[in-house]
């Protein structure tokens, strides 16, 4: 018999633990106690490893991503959330992967986003371009989107939620 030595076990295990931890979190679900409309205050609360963004992003309507938490792994990606605001409510929390690097150029991370979202959302409105996909779910009073961007220079996947707007016809 035998028996490997306690450093030899100890990284199998962490590894086994760290693969585990991975695909626990769903492709991508807003973490934990988070919804749109909450305020800051309360997402600061429900997602402890936030932290405050130097030079937020600004978005038409006021938005500003002020808020970013640690990366979650996605097929080998690692996509960071970023939280955006307008006035007091959180609005809009955004994920993305620079995926140049990849040989796929985030192909299999949009994939599994994809199978993600069926099995959360349903059947998707999809398009598909040269160099680029885009899928969407309506859920509630939310905008669920995947996207995926691969050309020569620039390579990217990105899950957007962002809480619904609707226009009445005089806004068209």
């Amino acid at each position: 018999m035998h028996i490997h030595p306690p450093s030899r076990i100890f990284r199998a295990l962490a590894a086994c633990a760290l693969l585990a931890l991975a695909h626990a979190v769903p492709a991508q679900a807003l973490p934990p106690g988070v919804h749109l409309g909450m305020s800051a205050d309360e997402l600061r609360q429900a997602v402890p490893d936030l932290q405050r963004v130097a030079r937020p992003a600004r978005l038409a309507g006021g938005l500003a991503g002020s808020w970013r938490a640690a990366p979650s792994v996605i097929a080998g990606l690692p996509f960071e959330p970023v939280f955006y605001f307008a006035g007091d409510q959180l609005r809009r929390v955004e994920w993305s992967a620079a995926a140049e690097g990849q040989p796929d150029q985030g192909a299999a991370a949009f994939a599994e986003i994809l199978a993600w979202g069926r099995d959360s959302f349903g059947p998707e409105l999809a398009s598909n371009d040269q160099g680029s996909a885009y899928a969407a779910w309506v859920q509630g009073d939310t905008d669920v989107y995947a996207q995926r961007t691969a050309d020569a220079r620039h390579a990217s996947v990105r899950v957007v939620y962002k809480m619904r707007q609707l226009k009445d016809g005089s806004e068209l």
